[in-house]
């Protein structure tokens, strides 16, 4: 069988590891596979053979460009699209499996038009947000925003990915109705029961909805040995870990911040994934590192930590969670996101989303002689 997956990245990133290992599972079972990406042409070396590009960076800029000054996110890369999929129309894919369509590189309504043209064609779409089915965002829990379930309009997050300095979100809900809906063989997949209920009460819940958590590669994230700690001066130290791909108050990067100045001095906090103007305003009291696609450097950096925290209140999985938990440590997150559900699947606590609760339950986890620590 041949099989076409599409995603923003490929190999780096929890989304482009996810694909990759779907894509290591299919070659093991003797299938042909091709993985189509558009955002960084940074491909690990083991992917290479398996990849392909769609557009390129100049594209990527000017769908970015088109996006800020239109709304019209997923509706630019027209060129770039119509190629790739001249291509996909060459290899011609028995299974078409779609994870992250955002990202400034493909347009959905050309992709979504070849696809009805072969309803001969299985095809699934792993949600891991809930970009598909809003007229702009692909998160609204934090605002407590609710109008996709009817129609969009007067997005109250222009000002958030994908930036626009207009609102659009009216004529991309009815754009993107129009082009997701009427598929003839399509299966939605999503990590968590939180996200699969979010998707049966949008305009894809004519769809089947299948729960499938997001893997994890244990020979991978497991009980890491390194000198973490010894190279950062952190020994002897508690050590308060929290990890993501892009840090914002969403993210709980303000509460790391509360949590500074709550925790006693033994305590030391790690964050993960800072940018670089973060990590220039980062307190000198908190220990900032970039973001990393080095798998094995990031299970000793959750391995080494005393318990890991993650005050995120918009995830629809947490990968990071899981992570954390398959090198044994600790885990505390949120309630009231996927978060909560993830943790109490593999072991985690969650709390009220309060940072005063927060710093109880890491004070408790911290306290805990003879805490066990093995992976999920």
């Amino acid at each position: 069988m041949k099989i076409l997956l599409i995603n923003s990245v490929c190999g780096i990133r929890s989304t482009g590891r996810i694909c990759t290992d779907l894509a290591r599972r299919f070659i093991s079972e003797g299938h042909e596979v091709k993985i189509a990406y558009g955002r960084v042409d940074e491909v690990p070396e083991e992917w290479k053979p398996y990849a392909v590009r769609i557009g390129g960076d100049l594209d990527l800029k000017l769908h970015a460009l088109r996006t800020r000054m239109t709304d019209g996110h997923g509706l630019g890369s027209k060129n770039a699209t119509r190629a790739f999929l001249k291509w996909a129309e060459d290899y011609q894919p028995d299974l078409l499996w779609l994870h992250n369509l955002h990202g400034y590189y493909i347009n959905v309504e050309l992709l979504f038009r070849w696809i009805k043209q072969r309803p001969q064609m299985q095809v699934k779409w792993t949600l891991h947000d809930c970009w598909a089915f809003t007229g702009h965002c692909s998160h609204f829990s934090f605002v407590g925003c609710d109008k996709w379930k009817t129609h969009c309009s007067a997005c109250p997050q222009k000002d958030r990915y994908p930036i626009s300095f207009v609102d659009g979100s009216s004529r991309n809900y009815d754009r993107k109705k129009a082009s997701f809906t009427g598929v003839k063989n399509m299966t939605l997949i999503t990590p968590s029961h939180w996200l699969a209920n979010l998707a049966r009460q949008s305009f894809l819940g004519l769809y089947p909805v299948e729960v499938q958590p997001n893997p994890i590669d244990k020979s991978v994230f497991r009980p890491t040995e390194g000198d973490f700690r010894k190279r950062h001066g952190l020994e002897g130290k508690k050590l308060v870990l929290g990890v993501a791909s892009a840090w914002d108050d969403r993210k709980g990067l303000e509460d790391f911040y509360q949590l500074r100045n709550m925790l006693p001095e033994e305590f030391a906090i790690v964050l993960v994934g800072l940018d670089e103007k973060q990590l220039a305003a980062l307190p000198a009291s908190i220990v900032g590192i970039a973001r990393t696609n080095n798998t094995r450097e990031l299970a000793e950096i959750y391995t080494t930590a005393d318990v890991y925290v993650n005050p995120s209140r918009e995830e629809t999985y947490s990968m990071t969670t899981a992570e954390a938990l398959s090198c044994g440590t600790p885990a505390i997150v949120y309630e009231g996101t996927a978060c909560e559900e993830t943790a109490k699947q593999l072991g985690g606590i969650s709390v009220p989303q309060d940072v005063n609760r927060l710093c109880e339950a890491i004070l408790n986890a911290t306290a805990w002689e003879g805490m066990e620590r093995s992976p999920s």
